[in-house]
């Protein structure tokens, strides 16, 4: 047999026990995972990998080993397949299984490339720690630490080991994403010179999140799971497109806005249309939505006088003063004739008025010793019901007098009868019985002498007097 075939023979047997063992990975690791979340909680992964077994014992040369590329064995295939599973609390446990093939180590020198060809298989167990769990924002960005142990065999002799190292996922979708990682799988025996850097990369897909109602957002994430909805309204729906999920919607079949929870406002007064009493008016929220030009506290839409400042008790419009004496019509007792507020916007009665009274009264005539009014007395008692409704709030005393001629008595009772027919009258004009008082004073207080005739009859008179 020719020298090289040997060699050849090797060369295929040690590629057919790769073959063989990854298609046994294959076949173990029908799922697997990277980095996981409580949505995904299982994630597959595949792809290469590489091995550097030269790996110094002088810690100082160990980073620039690590980096160092001439002598990381690589084998060209998918060579590297993982399954995992989130743990919680942004901590997941991985199993993986590789392939490779180790031409460079084990003292191997560039220069005199001194390859060997030593099949490579590991299996490994390792929990990773998400670091995104620290923070909330940049979920694509997904590095992790590593710590856990395994069984790789170099050209069918197996050692446990140790593993630690670290990596990152950057995801292109919620499932999909690129895994970088990197361990260092030292054994546990002192001085070993089969200790070696494995790094890895190759595609992450997560998936198995429970989704019910179908509408790609995860139950756990999702505020209406039994309702499809929308991912960025957590899973719920939204039929009327304004962002504002149904559930929160008071508004839900109209667009509105977010602050009036879904509530269209098309005044823009931030009132939604349906507390707005105004619909196509800006005004004011303790008004319902209706403004108030005046700004007297009574919405136009109630206002009668909307550019006149009023009070409410008037419908927003202010109280008329028909007289113009400075007492409001509302508190004027007499709106139609000046009078000062003292007096309730009525007219005083004057030293004039008072005369003018008792001219009139006293021209009044009875019946002979009755107290009978004489029809001609009619016009001096109209006068004075004239004058006595302008000055409605005043009250008048009717006094009647006699002459000291006769029984005084009868005198007595005569002035009675004759003051209390005039009141009588007065009263049957209109005017309020309640200003009106009566009383007889017969022969007392003559205002002339009963001596004489003309004397006499000046005290046989009426009086009607400012009760003060």
């Amino acid at each position: 047999m020719p020298p090289n075939l040997n060699s050849n023979q090797n060369s295929f047997l040690s590629m057919k026990k790769i073959k063989l063992t990854l298609f046994a990975l294959a076949a173990a690791f029908s799922v697997g995972a990277q980095a996981q979340d409580e949505n995904n909680p299982w994630q597959i992964g595949f792809g290469v990998n590489t091995v550097d077994v030269r790996t110094p014992e002088d810690f100082g040369y160990l980073m620039k080993d690590w980096a160092g590329p001439s002598d990381i064995n690589i084998l060209p295939a998918v060579s590297r397949l993982s399954v995992g599973r989130y743990i919680g609390s942004g901590f997941s446990a991985e199993l993986s299984g590789s392939l490779n093939k180790i031409e460079k180590g084990f003292g191997y020198n560039k220069d005199l490339d001194n390859k060997v060809d030593l099949s490579f298989w590991a299996a490994n167990l390792a929990v990773k720690y998400h670091l995104n769990n620290l923070w909330k924002g940049a979920r694509w960005f997904d590095p992790f630490l590593q710590l856990g142990g395994g069984y790789a065999a170099i050209d069918n002799e197996g050692k446990f080991r140790a593993l630690g190292g670290g990596g990152v996922n950057f995801w292109f979708t919620e499932n999909i994403g690129i895994n970088l990682q990197t361990a260092y799988n030292p054994t546990f025996k002192s001085g070993s010179q089969e200790d070696y850097f494995q790094h890895a990369a190759g595609i992450a897909i997560k998936f198995g999140k429970k989704d019910r109602d179908k509408d790609g957002v995860a139950d756990k994430d999702d505020l209406c799971p039994d309702e499809p909805g929308v991912k960025e309204l957590n899973g719920c729906p939204d039929r009327d497109g304004d962002g504002v999920a149904d559930k929160d919607d008071q508004c839900p079949d109209e667009a509105g806005l977010k602050e009036l929870n879904g509530c269209p406002d098309r005044d823009g007064d931030g009132i939604a249309d349906k507390d707005d009493q105004c619909l196509d008016e800006a005004g004011l929220k303790e008004f319902n939505g209706c403004p108030d030009t005046d700004g007297d506290g009574v919405p136009d839409n109630v206002d009668q006088c909307k550019d006149v400042a009023g009070p409410k008790e008037n419908k927003g419009c202010p109280w008329p003063d028909t007289d113009g004496d400075g007492v409001l019509d509302k508190d004027d007792e007499c709106p139609e004739e000046a009078g000062p507020a003292s007096n309730n916007g009525c007219p005083e009665v004057t030293q004039e008025v008072q005369t003018q009274l008792n001219s009139f009264a006293k021209t009044i005539l009875f019946d002979v010793g009755k107290s009978t009014i004489r029809p001609e007395s009619a016009t001096v008692l109209n006068n004075i019901v004239n004058v006595l409704n302008k000055y409605k709030n005043a009250k008048f005393s009717v006094e009647g007098y006699t002459d000291s001629t006769g029984n005084k008595a009868r005198n007595q009772k005569l002035s009675e009868d004759r003051a209390y027919s005039v009141k009588a009258y007065l009263v049957d004009k209109g005017i309020n019985p309640a200003r009106l008082s009566a009383k007889g004073f017969g022969p007392e207080k003559p205002i002339a002498s009963n001596k004489t005739k003309k004397g006499r009859e000046l005290n046989r008179r009426v009086e009607i007097n400012l009760v003060k």
